[in-house]
Order: C-alpha cells, then structure tokens, then sequence
C-alpha cells in the first residue's frame, strides 16, 4: 500500500555533500553516518552510493552492521555502541567489522572470547558529555587489557564525541580536546573525534577520521549557520499532492480545535499528508512549504493524513505538488517552527514514506 505523501532522494546531493566533508577535513579518512536507516534516508541505497566514496560506514549497533554485510555492502563498517553479547561480538568477529568498546562488560566478554580474530577494536573516550565511555583516567589500564589479546586485526582506536559542537567556540570543546589529548598522548592507536558540527568548525578535532552524519543529508549542523551557507544540498524531498482546494469567508475556522480563523475571503488547500506520514504535528499556523515551487504556509492544525495551506499568494489546482522540505524549503526551518531538530523530522518521515531514488 503506497501513501499519497513520498520521500525523494537525491543521491546526488548526497555525493556533493561528502565533497563537502573531504574539502573541510582534507587529512582525514571519512566514517560515514548512516544509522537509524541512514536518517531516515534509507540504509541499503543510502551505503549502496557511499561504500565506494566513503572511507567507511558508520551504524549504531551490530544488526545495522549485519543488514549492510547481508547486501553485500564491502569495507570498514564502525558500530557506535559496540557489541551488546557475546553473539553480536561473535558476529563482529565473522563479519569484520569495527567496534567501539565502551565499558566494562564489553572487555569481560572479549578477555573470554575464542576466537582466532577479533573485530577492529575503539575504545570511547568520555571527554565530557557524559553518556558513553571510559574515564580518560582508566584509559592506560583499558588500553593494556586490549593489547593483550589475540586475534587483534590493529591497534585499537580511541574515540569521543563532542556535546556542543553546534555551538562554535563553546568552552566544553576545547576542555574536551584538552582532555581527550591529554588521555592518549602515549597510547598507540588512530584518532577519531569530530562530528558533523566539529568537521565544519573545529579543525583541530579532526585527526584520523570523521564522523559526518547529518551534514551528509543536507542539513546544517551549526545552530546559527544554514544549510545553504555551507554549501549542503537537500537529499530528501518531502512531498505530497493538493486533494482538494476550498474557499472559506472571513472569519470561518479550519481544522481541529479551530486554531486557525479566515482574516478575509480565502482559498485553503488540502494537502494529503500528516502525522501519520512522519511530518511532525506541531508545525503550526506559518510552517513554511512551497507550492508548485512557490512559498505559502501552513492554516490550521496538521491532522493525521491531511493537512491544510493558506493559497492566498499561490495559484494552485487539484493535483498540484507541495514540498513540506527539499530545495525551496530548508528542513532545518521546518524544524524551527515544530520547535524540534531536523534530525527527527528526516527519521519519521522517511521511515514512514515511500522512498523515490533519484
């Protein structure tokens, strides 16, 4: 069953994106993030185009990993949360692949694995956000535990994450770095630490390998900064068609709770798309979307498979296209008014409608 509203996808745009991580951190070899189905983009196409453009993939857990391997998908794939078992080490193991170590557990369960090889091995640095990873005080002795084991395909890596990249020039970066630095100054194995935000504003983070994510899809990840000022081209395009297009009088309401009054005589049209598609239901009155390429916005409350627009300034028909976010509008505005991120709008709609490759 295919739903009005769909998600296109341009692979294109994908790869200009990538560009733009290479030229921001030229000495850098490129993780690319395509978790929770590749933001929404679709996992299997999304690290289809990317595997022979990217240095490596990134997921957040062994069953991505796994999904990638059963496609045929070949190269360095890094898991962000490591192995949960010892069936998902297992599987690590057999498949190859990276994997981040990041607490105790996880060490118990390789010490005992027999097993002639190991997965690539990176052990998580808690710098400061404080979610994963070891204290850089534990670091040496994690360190000499994982040299000792066999069947170590290199060195194990060292890995962190910032938690305020986005807002360039925050000091938790650099006590970040200071901290991260000073944790493996004499500890062998490659260096990862910058994330999209880091890749675009902070050089100093971007050592052996990056981690861009949502920089890939177009989105920009600086608070202040757009998209379109750095150059990331929209990879998803949401859009669906006009259903029907009514006229209302001054000072008649449309759509639930009745939130949004007529100023004057009007045409409201309605679009077949809502929560139930992934677009987020707290984009109110004024949530810009683009009609037949032209901007208009949104009247009234999104529904669950309908949505309604002011067509006041737009000459529109039945049938007509509306794009709720792509290239006349930017997904990270969208995401303003919904009082959200853009992450989450790009993971609910895509994983909700169908997926046109272009």
């Amino acid at each position: 069953m295919r739903r009005a509203a769909s998600a296109y996808i341009d692979l294109a745009a994908l790869g200009h994106n990538l560009t733009q991580a290479r030229r921001s951190a030229p000495h850098s070899r490129v993780v690319a993030m395509v978790k929770a189905d590749a933001y929404g983009h679709g996992l299997l196409n999304v690290a289809a185009y990317l595997a022979g453009r990217a240095d490596a993939l990134g997921v957040a857990c062994v069953p991505e990993a796994l999904a990638l391997r059963e496609a045929g998908i070949p190269g360095r794939i890094l898991v962000t949360q490591g192995f949960k078992n010892e069936d998902e080490l297992q599987a690590a193991s057999s498949q190859e692949l990276d994997v981040v170590v990041h607490e105790a557990h996880q060490l118990a369960l390789l010490e005992n694995a027999n097993s002639r090889r190991l997965p690539g091995l990176w052990i998580k640095v808690d710098s400061g956000m404080h979610r994963l990873g070891f204290v850089p005080e534990r670091l040496p002795q994690v360190h000499a535990a994982l040299m000792k084991l066999n069947g170590l395909p290199r060195p194990p890596g060292f890995v962190t994450h910032f938690a305020c990249a986005d807002e360039p020039g925050h000091p938790l970066s650099a006590t970040q770095l200071q901290r991260f630095d000073s944790a493996v100054a004499e500890l062998e194995g490659e260096h990862s630490m910058a994330n999209s935000a880091a890749v675009l504003s902070l050089p100093t983070a971007h050592r052996d390998w990056v981690r861009p994510g949502i920089m890939l899809y177009g989105s920009s990840p600086l608070l202040q900064t757009s998209a379109a000022e750095l150059d990331l081209r929209p990879v998803m395009s949401l859009r669906a068609p006009l259903i029907a297009i009514n006229r209302h009088r001054r000072g008649e309401s449309v759509g639930y709770g009745a939130t949004f009054t007529c100023p004057e005589d009007m045409p409201v049209g309605v679009v077949a798309i809502g929560y139930g598609d992934g677009y987020p239901r707290h984009a109110g009155t004024g949530t810009p979307v683009a009609v037949n390429g032209v901007r208009a916005v949104l009247a009234g409350r999104v529904s669950m498979d309908m949505l309604t627009v002011d067509l006041r300034e737009v000459g529109a028909q039945v049938g007509d296209e509306v794009e709720f976010w792509g290239r006349s509008v930017a997904v990270d505005e969208v995401a303003r008014h919904a009082q959200t991120i853009s992450y989450e709008l790009l993971c609910n709609a895509g994983s909700r409608s169908p997926k046109v490759y272009l």
